[in-house]
């Protein structure tokens, strides 16, 4: 179910469900039908629970001079309507809490309008309402994680505070997560595992459960693809089964990982290891050409006769806090036997000729492409580096091929939206089509990388593509907004590797994984890249690449990439921590014309595509 539909009058709603999220589009039949629109009221109603009013930013400069419900605040949607035809619900943002109700939800949608510049009443009978279940995402056989990836945002700064440590300064390895890491704007102590569950969301959460589940169960098998590795927490785990004899890691001893003169955290974990594993060989280092870059979790269980394995957890994410709470991330977890098979034969591989490119590279797991057999489980292709020359086009060309498919597409309804860590650098026929898609303007395209070879921000008046960058330097954000942390010291934020074509069409794809989808990374490194054809799925990662794209549109349009000073000084005092109460001390406030509908209904805006494409 990728998405659920419903209508009223001229009003459609259409809801997508994500990853523990909801994509809420809305569409009006004709222009005349949005004239003196207000915006839109959203309601959420969690079952069993009572509704409430999703909260926008901004609010009327005198809500006395509009309709309003006297039990809602000014800012409430009933009181300030959503000026945009499509909203993202985070459940845990304005209610509910840090642990906020996972279920059904019903939302309920309403078009407001004015009446002489006035916000006039909500009218029930214009409103239409779906039922979406708004969960951790999982699919027969496949189950989908992310990271928050947002510490430059607004809800990082609010629960956190601007100057939040990711981590303690001069830590040992194994620091203690429990201690105490800041306090926020309004003095509220945190810890370093409070801002880990927070950052780590659902990917963190469900890569724990895996090590939880194997510990709990004697009977299962641990066999783990590292590149980065510092998480302190996780690597506890990974020393319990260590000592237990029930773990296997490969682990990447590329220069950035291993120095005998100074090491690195990757070379304090080996030891900690081998003095766990006792005489048992349990761990090998090694780089295959370049780097052992696979992130993968593989588990088994131990039967009188064999041994059978029965999950694979796979995706971008790194086994360290950079990995799970500073960069954009997802993980891919199979519940299913064959495909687990799949990649403990290619650990058994790897590991049985001690992670050298030339033996892997003649292996059949490098010469082939494999796919799912399960009707039940998502379609997916399946490859694995590194690869010869040929290997490495057979693995990156069909993603080529349905980009160019995309712009093909009847009536400009193709789209690409995209996560791409890299895209400057390196020789990757990829990224050549990916960096100049934004100019086609047949086609829907957003996209974001952290080096993206050129910005191109959300435009007027044009349909041409969104591509920003994950790393905008030197952000000042003008008031109402406070201000958020620059992360030039760190190397990614966009960590991702993922490219969704045709989410909303006949056949959609998401390709994924650990590859950085470069010619010379599929050449030498250890990597796997997957093909999942699955609309559902595709779905997930396009709200995904919705979310990012939207969120640092916003701060690539404020950064400054020079050292001049910024024309306002930043506060001295604390930033605040409502937006909204900022917003009215800055004299931000919603127009009470319908001007903003404008660009929603001009056939050559992205705007009025965007409207199209979702709702």
């Amino acid at each position: 179910m990728a998405k659920v539909v419903a209508t009223k009058g001229s009003l459609t709603l259409v809801a997508y469900r994500g990853d523990a999220k909801t994509l809420l589009a809305f569409n009006l039949a004709s222009k005349a039908d949005a004239k003196n629109l207000a915006g839109f009221t959203i309601q959420a109603q969690p079952q069993g629970r009572d509704a409430y009013y999703i909260y926008n930013e901004l609010q009327f400069k005198t809500p006395a001079d509009h309709a309003q419900d006297p039990k809602e605040p000014a800012r409430s949607s009933i009181n300030a309507p959503i000026h945009k035809f499509r909203w993202l619900h985070v459940p845990g943002v304005n209610h509910q809490g840090l642990t906020p109700f996972l279920g059904p939800y019903t939302y309920t949608v309403t078009p407001r309008y004015f009446d002489n510049g006035a916000l006039l009443p909500l009218d029930p009978s214009l409103s239409a309402a779906v039922k979406v279940e708004v969960n951790h995402f999982a699919k027969a056989g496949l189950e989908l994680g992310f990271t928050r990836g947002y510490t430059q945002s607004q809800a990082f700064v609010n629960h956190f505070g601007l100057k939040a440590k990711i981590q303690p300064s001069d830590h040992e390895l194994l620091f203690d997560t429990s201690e105490v890491s800041g306090t926020n704007a309004r003095g509220e102590t945190f810890t370093y595992a409070d801002e880990y569950q927070w950052l780590g969301f659902t990917a963190r959460e469900k890569m724990f459960a895996i090590l939880d589940e194997v510990l709990a169960d004697k009977a299962l098998t641990l066999d783990v693809f590292a590149y980065d590795l510092n998480e302190p927490d996780l690597i506890q785990r990974l020393l319990k089964l260590a000592r237990q004899g029930r773990i296997r890691i490969i682990l990447d001893n590329a220069d950035l990982h291993h120095d005998k003169d100074k090491p690195k955290p990757e070379d304090e974990f080996t030891e900690l290891f081998e003095k766990a594993a006792g005489r048992r060989e349990l761990i090998k280092r090694g780089h295959f050409g370049r780097y052992a870059h696979d992130k993968v979790f593989i588990v088994s269980r131990v039967g009188a006769r064999k041994t059978s394995p029965v999950k694979v957890m796979t995706g971008s994410t790194n086994f360290s806090v950079t990995g799970l709470y500073v960069n954009s991330n997802h993980i891919v977890i199979y519940n299913d036997a064959q495909v687990a098979g799949l990649y403990a034969g290619v650990f058994a591989e790897a590991w049985d000729t001690d992670v050298k490119k030339a033996a892997f590279i003649k292996s059949d797991w490098s010469q082939q492409t494999f796919s799912t057999t399960s009707k039940t489980t998502p379609a997916t292709n399946f490859t694995f580096a590194p690869h010869d020359e040929d290997g490495a086009a057979r693995a990156l060309d069909p993603i080529v091929d349905r980009i160019a498919k995309e712009a093909k597409v009847r009536k400009g309804k193709g789209s690409v939206l995209f996560a791409v860590m890299e895209m400057a650098n390196g020789n990757s026929p990829v990224y050549e089509a990916l960096k100049t898609l934004h100019k086609n303007t047949n086609i829907f395209s957003f996209g974001i990388s952290d080096n993206p070879d050129g910005i191109y921000l959300y435009p007027l008046g044009k349909t041409s593509g969104v591509l920003v960058t994950g790393k905008p330097a030197n952000t000042q954000l003008p008031p109402p907004f406070n201000q958020v942390p620059n992360i030039g010291g760190v190397k990614h934020q966009i960590h991702h590797k993922f490219v969704v074509c045709g989410f909303n069409g006949d056949d959609p794809v998401v390709f994924c994984g650990s590859s950085n989808l470069a010619t010379g990374g599929e050449m030498k490194n250890g990597d796997n890249l997957l093909a999942i054809r699955d609309g559902d799925v595709a779905t997930v990662f396009a709200i995904e690449a919705l979310a990012l794209v939207d969120h640092f549109n916003f701060l690539d349009s404020v950064a400054r990439n020079d050292k001049s000073k910024p024309k306002s000084k930043t506060r001295k005092t604390p930033p605040k921590a409502s937006k909204a109460q900022a917003a009215v001390d800055a004299g931000w406030f919603l127009g009470t014309t319908d001007a903003w509908v404008a660009k929603y209904f001009d056939p050559k805006d992205l705007h009025a595509v965007d409207r199209m494409l979702f709702g």
